[in-house]
């Protein structure tokens, strides 16, 4: 009887476990009881983390993370959360956003899909969108030949080339394919694999830094990437996102060196990323020079720009400015793709 109640504490700790009316089943309730009393520890630990995948699926209140204090964008101390100046330095701080918002990156299904947040949202749809366009011209290219489609959901590289893959058209003025290219994919797996590490970085850079700069820092990384591409392969013919998910891996890679032990740790699970994506590369054929060029400047910006939201109101506009500044680079490079898709030798 005494191991059972100090192990009731524990599953309490772990497990969360809530009182018994709030069990979906009460058969639930009298396993929970036996399994502290009899069961492994190894298995008793599988049981509690059972019942929490139960809970996250058909709960509907998410859990709070609400805390007390937060970091002093300066020096980095833990401060109130509602402090309008860092007690310590004494630089201004801007008032925090309230953490229930809906632009608050969570997580479905156990934890196992994270909820992407807004510009991230945008981004995803943007890029399967395109792909769905591209996939409908492959199409129908195909039937107007009298020839099958290509199998997996593939495209056609001279419908790609269409609409605005990195090509040697680029030296000839052409330089919105820069942009253009990272919102096209090769194929059915090429845009879900892409689209998987977006729906789990960008909640993650989004949040850290803020919606406007997450915008600059995508579109960023993600021209910088097919410039190293254009350098290394001038002549060849490169599409996707991963340029610019290289470039959310740097970014937090960059961003981990502000934060001292922990960002250590972190920094070690990153690049454990970044090594699979280059083993990745070796045996298939990928844009390396793209990943690299994306990892790399993502790397540098990550260090470079301050994290969170801009600390003054001038910082705010000029953020904001930025942010507008990019999707007109993006959109605008999508209107001069048009304006050419029918061109003969486009």
């Amino acid at each position: 009887m005494s191991c059972s109640r100090e192990l009731r504490p524990c599953s309490s700790a772990l497990g969360q476990v809530p009182p018994p009316g709030q069990f979906p089943f009460p058969f639930l309730r009298r396993l929970s009881h036996t399994a502290s009393v009899a069961l492994s520890p190894k298995l008793w630990f599988r049981l509690q983390k059972l019942k929490a995948a139960w809970r996250s699926a058909f709960r509907t209140k998410p859990d709070s993370y609400e805390s007390s204090v937060r970091m002093c964008p300066a020096c980095r101390a833990l401060i109130d959360r509602n402090a309008s100046v860092c007690p310590l330095c004494g630089t201004p701080i801007k008032t925090p956003r309230p953490r229930t918002s809906s632009s608050t990156p969570g997580r479905v299904l156990g934890g196992v899909i994270p909820i992407p947040s807004t510009a991230t949202s945008v981004l995803v749809v943007a890029n399967i969108a395109v792909y769905a366009i591209s996939w409908y011209l492959t199409q129908t290219a195909a039937s107007a030949r009298l020839e099958a489609p290509p199998a997996l959901g593939a495209i056609d590289t001279r419908v790609l080339i269409r609409l605005g893959a990195k090509s040697p058209l680029i030296f000839a003025g052409q330089w919105w394919r820069l942009v253009t290219a990272a919102f096209l994919h090769a194929g059915l797996l090429h845009v879900g694999m892409n689209l998987w590490c977006l729906f789990d970085l960008g909640p993650e850079v989004e949040s850290l830094f803020s919606t406007t700069k997450f915008v600059f820092l995508y579109l960023a990384t993600g021209i910088l990437g097919f410039v190293a591409s254009l350098w290394w392969s001038p002549a060849g013919v490169s599409v996707g996102a991963s340029g610019a998910i290289c470039g959310l891996i740097g970014i937090l890679i960059g961003a981990s060196f502000h934060h001292g032990w922990l960002g250590r740790q972190y920094r070690g699970q990153l690049w454990r990323w970044v090594l699979y994506i280059l083993i990745f590369g070796v045996f298939f054929p990928v844009d390396n020079a793209a990943h690299l060029g994306g990892l790399l400047s993502g790397l540098v910006l990550g260090y470079a720009i301050p994290e969170g939201e801009p600390e003054t109101g001038s910082s705010g506009k000029v953020w904001d400015l930025v942010a507008l500044a990019s999707v007109l680079v993006i959109a605008g490079s999508f209107v001069m793709m048009s304006l050419q898709l029918n061109r003969p030798g486009q």
